[in-house]
C-alpha cells in the first residue's frame, strides 16, 4: 500500500491548530492530515483546564456564600444541584467541541481522521487502516492520567480526570490519590459539592510545586472543607462492604498503615506519555524519561521536519505553554527562523480557594543561584490594603523576589482571590529583557483596589533572614 502524502500531518487538535490556520492562508492549495483519537480541541478543552474551571466556578459562589455572614448578610444553600452543574460544563465544552469538529470536517485543506495514530516508518503513519506521509510533522499528542502501580488497582473501579466530566451523580465520599494541583482542584470542588474528601499525597509538602509557606496556607485553608494526608504512599486499594472501595496508605516517615474507606477514587498522581499508542521509535524519534518526547531548543526532534509541543514533549504541562511553544513553532518550521522556547518564567496557578499563582523561581532556586545575600524577598498581606480590609482577607499575601543588587525580578508567589489575575501585572514585566520592577513603582494602582498589593510587595523589600523571622511572627511558617 503506498503512503498518501500531505504537506503537513498533525497529531492532536489542541494547540497545534494554533499553526494550521495561519499556514493554510499562507498556503490556501496545501493539503493537510489532522489526526485526533478523541474528540477535537485538544486535552484543555475537553477534559482538562476549561471544563474544571466552569465547575470551580460554583465551588467558588458556595465558599463566598459560605462566608456571607461576616458582612451581615444572612445567607443559606438549600440545594447544590450537582447533576445541572456537571451538565452546564457539558453542555458548553460541547458547543465549542462541535463547533471545531463541523470546521475540521468541512475544510477544503483538511482531512480529518478520528482516529489512532502510530509510526511505521520514518515520516510514515497508520491511521486506521489508511497509510499517510509527510515531511513536516507537528506532535501536539498530549498526555494522560498517570496510573500509579498500587496493589489491586486493577482490580477496583476508579475515576481519573479524564471521567470526572462525565460524572451524574454526586459521590457522598471520594478519596483522592496524589497531593499537586489536579488533587487540589478536585479536592475543592467535590467538597464544596457536599462530598467527604480525604486527599492522600506522597510528598511531603502538599502542593509541592509551590512556595513551602504558600503550600501550608492553602493546607490550612482547605483542610477546613476536607482532610489532607501528606507524606502517605498508596500502596493497595481494595473494594469494601457496601459498594464502597479501600485505600491502604503508608506514612513514609514511620512505616504506619493508615486506611480510609469512600465511595469514590480519583487517581490525580500526576500525567504520562502517549508514547506507548505513537510509537515514536518506529520514525527514529528519540524519547526521554517514560516516554516524552526530546526536542531541542527549537521545539524540533531529532528528526528533521518533526515538532513537538505541548504536554508531548513532557516539560511543563500547561496549556498556556503548549500555546507558546505553538508559537515558536510556527516561527522556526514554517517562517524559517530560528527562535529559542524561552522557559525561563513559566506561571501558573491553582484554582482552589483561595486561588495560587506563581511565575518564575522559587526562593530556594533564587539562593541558590544568586545566594542569601544576592536577593531580596518582598512581602505583602491582602489584610494590610483597604481592598483587603473590605473582603476581611486573613493571612492572604504577595511574595516577590527579586536580586539585590541590580533589583532584577526573579519570582512571585501569590495566595489570595484573584491571585492568577493580579501576578499578570508581574508576569509581563519578567518577560521583557531587563526584568525591571520600576513600571509598578512609577505606575499609578487605583486606590483602593486589589492591586495595590502587589504594588506594596514591592516596595516591602528585605533580606531573607528578616523574611523568615517576619513569617514566623506572622505564623505563616
Amino acid at each position: 500500500m503506498n503512503p498518501e502524502e500531505y504537506d503537513l500531518i498533525v497529531i492532536g487538535t489542541g494547540s497545534a491548530m494554533n499553526i494550521v490556520d495561519p499556514m493554510i492562508r499562507r498556503n490556501p492549495d496545501m493539503r493537510v492530515a489532522v489526526i485526533d483519537k478523541d474528540e477535537p480541541g485538544g486535552i484543555c478543552l475537553t477534559r482538562g483546564c476549561i471544563p474544571t474551571k466552569i465547575l470551580l466556578y460554583p465551588a467558588e459562589l458556595l465558599r463566598d456564600i459560605e462566608r456571607a455572614g461576616k458582612f451581615g448578610i444572612k445567607a443559606e444553600i438549600n440545594k447544590v444541584d450537582f447533576e445541572s452543574i456537571m451538565e452546564r460544563m457539558r453542555s458548553l465544552i460541547y458547543r465549542d467541541i462541535n463547533m471545531i469538529k463541523h470546521g475540521l470536517s468541512h475544510s477544503r485543506n483538511i482531512d480529518y481522521y478520528q482516529e489512532i495514530a502510530e509510526f511505521v516508518a520514518p515520516y510514515t503513519l497508520k491511521v486506521g487502516n489508511k497509510l499517510i506521509k509527510s515531511k513536516m510533522i507537528f506532535l501536539c499528542t498530549g498526555s494522560k492520567p498517570y496510573i500509579p502501580p498500587i496493589k489491586g488497582i486493577d482490580k477496583v473501579p476508579y475515576l481519573t480526570s479524564d471521567d470526572v466530566i462525565h460524572m451524574k451523580k454526586l459521590p457522598p465520599s471520594m478519596v483522592i490519590v496524589g497531593g499537586g494541583y489536579i488533587a487540589a482542584e478536585y479536592g475543592h470542588f467535590f467538597s464544596a459539592m457536599g462530598s467527604k474528601v480525604i486527599i492522600i499525597g506522597r510528598n511531603p509538602q502538599f502542593l509541592p510545586q509551590e512556595e513551602p509557606e504558600v503550600s501550608a496556607l492553602a493546607k490550612r485553608e482547605l483542610s477546613k472543607h476536607m482532610k489532607i494526608i501528606t507524606n502517605h504512599e498508596v500502596v493497595e486499594v481494595q473494594k469494601a462492604l457496601g459498594g464502597k472501595k479501600k485505600v491502604i496508605a503508608v506514612d513514609k516517615a514511620t512505616g504506619k498503615k493508615v486506611a480510609v474507606s469512600a465511595d469514590e477514587i480519583l487517581i490525580a498522581a500526576g500525567r504520562a506519555p502517549n508514547s506507548d499508542i505513537l510509537h515514536p521509535e518506529k520514525a527514529g524519534i528519540e524519547t526521554y524519561g517514560p516516554g516524552w518526547i526530546k526536542v531541542n531548543d527549537y521545539m524540533e526532534t531529532n528528526v528533521p521536519g518533526i515538532w513537538a509541543f505541548g504536554d508531548a514533549n513532557g516539560r511543563y504541562l500547561f496549556k498556556h505553554v503548549a500555546n507558546y511553544e505553538s508559537k515558536i513553532v510556527y516561527y522556526n518550521a514554517v517562517l524559517g527562523q530560528r527562535v529559542k522556547m524561552d522557559y525561563h518564567a513559566v506561571p501558573s496557578a491553582v484554582f482552589t480557594y483561595p486561588e495560587i499563582a506563581s511565575v518564575g523561581m522559587k526562593e530556594s532556586e533564587a539562593i541558590e543561584k544568586y545566594g542569601k545575600d544576592g536577593i531580596l524577598i518582598g512581602f505583602y498581606k491582602y489584610e494590610n490594603t483597604a481592598k483587603g480590609e473590605a473582603i476581611q482577607a486573613k493571612d492572604w499575601f504577595v511574595k516577590v523576589i527579586l536580586k539585590s543588587d541590580d533589583r532584577k525580578i526573579l519570582g512571585a508567589h501569590i495566595i489570595g482571590p484573584w491571585a492568577s489575575i493580579l501576578i499578570q501585572e508581574i508576569i509581563n514585566l519578567i518577560y521583557t529583557k531587563e526584568q525591571d520592577p520600576e513600571p509598578i513603582y512609577e505606575g499609578m494602582h487605583i486606590h483602593p483596589s486589589m492591586s495595590e498589593v502587589v504594588e506594596r510587595a514591592f516596595f516591602s523589600l528585605m533580606p531573607v533572614e528578616h523574611y523568615h523571622h517576619m513569617l514566623r511572627h506572622e505564623g505563616l511558617e
